[in-house]
């Protein structure tokens, strides 16, 4: 079956099903982890701290968190993360938010553009916590920046659709090597339940052109996606950032397996182009292959071993199957793969 036929057949599976999905996926994150999770990276008023990067906050990591906090059936602490994600991030004019607060900056955002992948964790969860919950504000919320994201960074490029990452600088307006796209921007498992509320833009075609864009992005000898790439003609790195493998596209597979996107060839060749031989993640130069840098954190390690759980039933190794907090991003990967994992695929546990 090919790769677009193949995922259509994923989206209207499960389109029509978004109330049961929400319930399925409620209370598959423990308690106890999520505790530990909060208690590293988020404060009293709701911010989701990234302690790797200077502590700033995020809309993705705003996103995360609400995410989290609705698989952790956590009402309290989802409300307290929606309020200051509602009053310090969401302040753009096209309902979509700012994407990055800095605690040492005055004021705090340092940057209005927004990111569209911390606007779809945002409104994915909201949706999903909306629908549970019975929570018609959190819906009607959801809606207001899912039609934002459809106006401002989905584009038509050429036969497909793609989703830019800021509503501003990756356009081919605005760059002469634009459209600039970065596929781990695609939260596949969001785009069903867009699809169920939002009929203005074809969130269908646009999941079914990203992992028809993965299909094609496998550049140099490992035959992986660089983390930011050109579409303009051929998908190749984009100029002035960084030709790799990186910590965006890492998560990809990550994505595509939560979305029941099991492309058997596609995840494969994702795997074995991001590990070592001996199981850790690796940061790779898109041009040559060569390792940048080596990941071994359980949060990284996960990733690909999730891969054999779901094509080979193959158990997780014990290392990755208990949580214990380190930085904010491996440990919010971590959480949402043992999410999947105990929702999914309880034999690999």
């Amino acid at each position: 079956m090919r790769a677009s036929a193949f995922l259509l057949s994923v989206f209207l599976a499960f389109a029509g099903s978004g109330v049961a999905m929400a319930q399925n996926l409620s209370g598959t994150v423990k308690p106890e982890d999520w505790a530990a999770y909060k208690t590293r990276f988020i404060d009293a008023a709701g911010r989701v701290i990234d302690d790797a990067n200077g502590n700033i906050s995020h809309s993705e990591g705003q996103g995360y968190g609400l995410l989290l906090a609705y698989l952790a059936s956590s009402k309290a602490d989802f409300d307290q993360i929606w309020s200051f994600t509602r009053t310090e991030l969401l302040l753009r004019d096209d309902g979509l938010a700012m994407w990055k607060w800095d605690p040492s900056a005055k004021p705090h955002i340092t940057d209005s553009n927004n990111a569209s992948d911390g606007d779809i964790l945002i409104a994915y969860a909201l949706l999903l916590a909306g629908a549970d919950w019975g929570r018609n504000d959190f819906v009607g919320a959801a809606k207001t920046i899912i039609g934002g994201l459809g106006k401002s960074n989905v584009v038509k490029w050429q036969d497909r659709l793609l989703l830019l990452p800021g509503a501003k600088g990756f356009s081919e307006a605005d760059r002469n090597d634009g459209p600039i796209i970065n596929l781990s921007y695609w939260v596949f498992e969001a785009f069903p339940k867009f699809a169920s509320v939002d009929k203005t833009t074809d969130w269908t075609q646009l999941s079914i052109n990203g992992v028809g864009l993965l299909n094609k992005a496998s550049a140099g000898p490992r035959s992986m996606p660089a983390d930011w790439m050109s579409a303009k003609t051929q998908l190749k790195p984009a100029k002035g950032f960084a030709a790799e493998f990186g910590y965006n596209a890492l998560r990809i597979p990550l994505y595509l397996m939560r979305a029941h996107i099991n492309d058997q060839e596609l995840l494969t060749r994702l795997r074995k182009g991001m590990t070592s031989e001996s199981g850790e993640v690796v940061i790779t130069d898109s041009e040559s292959g060569s390792v940048k840098e080596t990941l071994p954190d359980a949060g990284y390690v996960i990733i690909p071993a999730l891969i054999g759980c779901v094509l080979d039933k193959t158990k997780l190794p014990d290392s990755v199957r208990s949580f214990q907090p380190t930085l904010y991003y491996p440990s919010t990967l971590h959480l949402l793969s043992l999410s999947f994992a105990y929702s999914q695929h309880p034999e690999c546990l």
